[in-house]
């Protein structure tokens, strides 16, 4: 009779353009001492993220069993990925509908009995080691050359938050469950100590300068139901041989510290907030509200618009797309949805103000034509522009219900909220503390961009305001 053997395996794997150059990177784990027994990496050429995560799954499987060759059906494997997709559809809850990723998930259903795996979807933040493998085996890629195990330095930079136990820990809730997830952090804490290290931020935005232009403009907005087609996959560009190797030993000296007597919040809802592309509007600094005309992107909008798309492409970090109803958030929405693979969700909460009779005047214009009712506006959060506005209290007030909204459906993910100056605004302000009048005190530039993390305590860190870094 075999002797049971238990072995944990991380994978991962990105594309820098979905489709575009793609690696994958899976490790295999003793679950008794936490350490890494083995990884693998490879660049795969162009491909998905979703392809290039079924190829580190496939990956991780392989170097498992080739661990324990006479395990035979003793052997156990808990997967533990930060795709919702691959969790969901190997554990037999959701159909395999699209025809590239099959064949995928049949290549890895029989590399060993059904009954010898369990999958536990984790935030990327757990998922680091198989993360940093894949980055380095797309980093290769570019460079012209496979990925080496000698080179690797993973297992450092990503020091382990696993628990050490004697069996494996029980999968409960589905995947993306918070209040399951949350429980496993904090018996890992418990059984680790305080010098257990929290999770860091959830796909965090490289920190930028971000740079304020001179001259301001009026707010914009609007917004209804509708939702738009994720974008298909590519094909697998083919198979090549799995690099796998056994993993260095971490030094004890790597372990990180600090923040190691925090509870855990588990990683934060990150909403990256763009504004959209210019329309014919902008540079005359005209209202530009949800009561209005409604405008499209402008030639130099559009070209907005793609420069955003192709960096959030190459940052790899955006999982969802929320957009303002109005054409020119759909409009810039969709350049950077059709680069990513994703879909286009629409919320009404992150509509622009409605400026009433305002709309399309510029701010001298109002001024010379109802200029007592501009004052009241500008000294009162409460007061709404002229012929039955929306008043910025009742602004926030939508916009923080929304936000409540989206922070409750994407706990642990990063979302890209395409919307308008006000609602950013007034996110920025809000997750601050500040007062009504510190709306007229932040710059906001077009398709600029702003990010706001949620934790689960209820508290906000606001981590980049008006970046326009990817516009030059």
């Amino acid at each position: 009779m075999s002797v049971a053997r238990q072995v944990v395996v991380e994978a991962d794997g990105g594309s820098r353009g979905n489709p575009g150059p793609a690696g994958y990177g899976a490790v295999v784990i003793d679950p008794a001492t936490g350490e890494p027994l083995a990884e693998a990496a490879e660049y795969i050429g162009v491909a998905t993220n979703n392809v290039a995560e079924y190829r580190g799954l496939i990956a991780g499987l392989t170097a498992a069993k080739a661990l324990f060759p006479d395990a035979g059906d003793a052997l156990r494997v808990h997967v533990r990925m930060d795709s919702k997709l691959v969790v969901e559809q190997m554990s037999g809850r959701w159909k395999i509908k699209h025809p590239d990723m099959k064949p995928l998930a049949a290549r890895a259903a029989a590399i060993l009995p059904p009954s010898s795996v369990t999958y536990e979807w984790i935030p990327r933040a757990q998922n680091k080691h198989a993360d940093r493998l894949a980055n380095e085996a797309m980093d290769a890629g570019r460079d012209g050359r496979q990925w080496e195990a000698s080179a690797s330095t993973a297992a450092l930079d990503a020091p382990s938050a696993r628990t050490p136990s004697t069996t494996l820990p029980p999968v409960q809730g589905p995947p993306g469950d918070q209040a399951a997830g949350a429980a496993r952090a904090r018996a890992a804490l418990a059984a680790r100590g305080a010098d257990a290290p929290a999770a860091d931020a959830l796909f965090s935005l490289p920190e930028k300068t971000a740079e304020a232009s001179l001259a301001g403009e009026a707010a914009e907005a609007s917004l209804s139901e509708a939702a738009a087609e994720a974008v298909g996959e590519t094909a697998d560009p083919g198979d090549r041989p799995t690099d796998v190797h056994p993993a260095p030993q971490q030094s004890a000296g790597t372990r990180q510290t600090g923040w190691g007597s925090a509870p855990d919040l588990g990683a934060p809802a990150t909403l990256v907030l763009l504004r959209h592309g210019e329309t014919a509007l902008t540079p005359e600094k005209r209202f530009s509200g949800s009561g209005g005309t409604d405008p499209e992107l402008s030639a130099v909008g559009r070209g907005q618009a793609e420069r955003a798309a192709e960096h959030f492409a190459a940052l790899g970090t955006v999982q969802e797309i929320v957009s303002s109803p109005l054409r020119r958030c759909r409009e810039t929405a969709a350049a950077v949805a059709a680069r990513l693979g994703l879909a286009v969700r629409i919320d009404e909460g992150l509509r622009e103000t409605d400026f009433g009779a305002w709309e399309g005047l510029t701010f001298g214009e109002v001024r010379e034509r109802y200029g007592d009712d501009l004052t009241a506006w500008l000294a009162s959060p409460d007061t709404a522009p002229t012929g039955g506005g929306e008043s910025f209290a009742e602004v926030a007030e939508r916009v923080a219900a929304a936000r409540d909204r989206l922070v409750a459906r994407y706990a642990g993910r990063t979302v890209l909220l395409v919307t308008h100056v006000t609602p950013i605004k007034t996110l920025v302000r809000l997750a601050l503390g500040a007062p009504p009048e510190a709306l007229f005190r932040m710059e906001l530039s077009a398709a600029s961009v702003s990010t706001v993390a949620y934790y689960g305590d209820g508290n906000a860190s606001v981590r980049l305001l008006n970046d326009t870094s990817h516009l030059r």
